[in-house]
């Protein structure tokens, strides 16, 4: 059994976009009014918060429950999938467009598009890598 890549590199860029978006989130709730940049920033602000927040579980799942190799690009663009679809619910909200029925479309709609995505990326055979165990002597 392969053993399991760490979560060690990830961990500083994480921190410092917990920090940025979370604590932007908090600086633009509390110190600015609700004009248009201010509104753009929450949502970019949004947008990490929830990306940063997301990944760790991401990578928690992956690692425990999935059998594939572990790629990082996988793992960042899922993460920013919910970013976006927070970030995509509160835009509809300000609207007060958002109901079951949006939530759950905008949801199978961006599980559709990674499914899609993925299955595009397993149809595009590679030779395999070998590592220095898997060479023959």
């Amino acid at each position: 059994m392969a053993p399991r890549p760490t979560f060690r590199p990830y961990v500083i860029p994480i921190l410092i976009l917990l920090l940025l978006g979370w604590g932007g989130l908090y600086f633009v709730a509390i110190y600015t009014l609700p004009l248009v940049w201010a509104r753009w920033g929450f949502f970019a602000l949004w947008v990490i918060a929830l990306t940063a927040t997301t990944f760790p579980i991401l990578y928690f799942i992956a690692t425990r429950f999935s059998s594939e190799k572990l790629d990082p690009r996988v793992l960042v663009r899922r993460a920013l999938w919910v970013g976006v679809y927070g970030a995509t619910l509160a835009w509809l909200q300000l609207a007060r467009l958002v109901n079951v029925y949006v939530v759950l479309g905008l949801a199978f709609g961006l599980i559709a598009i990674e499914s899609l995505l993925r299955l595009r990326e397993r149809a595009r055979w590679r030779v395999p890598e070998m590592d220095e165990d898997d060479k023959p002597a």
